[in-house]
């Protein structure tokens, strides 16, 4: 499965924070740390780039499902990116 090209930060952060419990904890810059508790604490930092680079963004994917024992795939059609 293709990752999505045209994922925003500003998408990708209210996407988490709706469907996996994902708080923003702060803000430094254009990048926001947020953190959940579901399934034990996990925290990411997410860049408010539009749209966030391609590998960032799987990089990012990769390590929120691995977090939450799901595939890459599950995770974003869940997510539906």
């Amino acid at each position: 499965m293709k990752l999505p090209r045209d994922v925003s930060g500003a998408k990708l952060l209210r996407t988490l924070e709706r469907r996996l419990g994902y708080t923003a904890q702060r803000q430094r810059g254009s990048h926001v740390r947020v953190t959940t508790q579901e399934g034990g604490e996990h925290h990411e930092v997410i860049p408010l780039n539009n749209p966030i680079r391609v590998k960032t963004l799987s990089s990012i994917l990769k390590s929120v499902a691995s977090h939450h024992g799901k595939t890459l795939e599950e995770l974003i059609h869940m997510l539906d990116l």
